[in-house]
């Protein structure tokens, strides 16, 4: 059974939660003495930051540069994205 602590124990222990969830335990949050969360570790990705850049290529999110050692370059301006980017926000 994974530890367990209070909304209020966990904030005033919140240290030692951390420490326990990076040790591997799951901790459960409990409101009320019902359990409302449960703080655990993150799985590491497959193949670390380069296969995360592979699957986004993969998806079309990113395209690899034609040459990697080149100066970076700002995009064509849009007109009006600061606009939108501010009204969607503001939703």
């Amino acid at each position: 059974m994974n530890p367990t602590y209070s909304t209020y124990q966990a904030k005033a222990r919140f240290s030692e939660v951390l420490r326990m969830v990076r040790e591997g335990t799951p901790v459960t949050v409990t409101y009320r003495g019902d359990p409302v969360a449960e703080i655990r570790p993150i799985e590491p990705r497959a193949g670390g930051v380069e296969g995360h850049f592979r699957e986004l290529e993969r998806r079309g999110i990113l395209t690899a540069a034609a040459n990697p050692h080149s100066p970076l370059t700002p995009g064509p301006q849009v007109p009006g994205a600061l606009d939108r980017f501010l009204a969607e926000r503001d939703d």
